[in-house]
């Protein structure tokens, strides 16, 4: 009975987090929508799953003398995720909070700076959900 018991647990987890793969698959796929043709992917998807209460955070190093943009999705419809862009003294320099949680933005960098892009999800939207970014580079 327990090796039963272990088999099951096991494939529950195993098809369970399948899914949550699969889920973050398609929110991805819908996100790559707002890295358009003037834009290079950094060929990284950045994913978290989040419950309500939680925050990700992405370490990124941004090149002096280039155009990033970043885009944030969770769900199947934009607006679901709040991110946040900030220095390494924990400065804001972007919050889509303030704009309606548009889910990209077009940053302009003129020197080399390090980031941590923080991603929740919005409580009035979502409970929980798969948080991707994606970053590309304009060409």
């Amino acid at each position: 009975m327990r090796k039963t018991t272990r088999f099951f647990l096991l494939a529950s987890g195993i098809l369970l987090g399948s899914a949550a793969s699969a889920q973050c698959d398609t929110i991805a796929s819908i996100c790559e929508r707002h890295i358009t043709a003037a834009y290079i992917p950094d060929g990284q998807f950045y994913r978290a799953l989040l419950r309500e209460d939680e925050m990700a955070e992405f370490d990124l190093t941004l090149y002096g003398g280039t155009t990033y943009r970043v885009a944030a999705c969770s769900g199947l419809s934009d607006g679901n995720l709040i991110f946040s862009v900030l220095d390494r003294d924990r400065n804001v320099l972007y919050t889509n909070r303030d704009q309606n949680n548009d889910p990209y933005w077009d940053l302009v960098v003129s020197n080399t700076i390090d980031v941590t892009i923080e991603a929740q999800l919005d409580r009035s939207k979502a409970a929980s959900g798969c948080a991707v970014m994606l970053i590309g580079f304009k060409k």
